[in-house]
């Protein structure tokens, strides 16, 4: 039997799908048409669009087997499919409290589509580690390079 993949939201996979279909149907067939004028010019050792073109389209190539080999190995989670919303797990909406009562709200999202700035935290990071399993009142310590932390969670919420 294979292993489960990692987790990401149904959002998060038709962000990776979106990126994919705009890679293979709008920038791959762009520099392809760039490349072939350029062939057609001659001179190929000095011909700039040329080299950049085969440049670009070896990276695009590169990114969508990436995106093809990612999409296969990850398994999709609905977040509003949880049945124990008492607890934090995949795609939980987790307001904490730290030491100093400073307030934080995050979101468990995957990996490839974690962003910080926007409080969505991926599944592995040492933070979302940690709040697995956790419900309203439990005290989760966080070993950080700068050190121990420890946050309080005060609400749990799925969509």
């Amino acid at each position: 039997m294979k292993p489960a993949g990692p987790p990401i939201t149904p959002a998060g996979m038709a962000a990776l799908r979106a990126r994919y279909d705009h890679l293979l149907g709008t920038e791959r067939p762009e520099i392809v048409e760039i490349v072939s004028r350029a062939a057609g010019n001659g001179d190929r050792s000095e011909n700039g669009d040329y080299l950049y073109g085969r440049k670009r389209m070896r990276e695009i190539d590169r990114e969508l087997g990436y995106l093809a080999r990612r999409m296969k190995a990850l398994r999709v989670i609905d977040p509003a499919s949880q049945e124990d919303r008492t607890r934090v797990y995949f795609g939980a909406t987790v307001t904490l409290a730290d030491e100093n009562d400073d307030c934080k709200t995050i979101t468990i999202v995957g990996d490839d589509e974690q962003d910080a700035g926007a409080g969505r935290l991926g599944w592995s990071a040492p933070l979302a580690r940690a709040l697995r399993g956790a419900a309203v009142g439990d005290l989760k310590t966080v070993r950080l390079p700068s050190g121990e932390k420890e946050w309080e969670v005060l609400k749990i919420e799925y969509p």
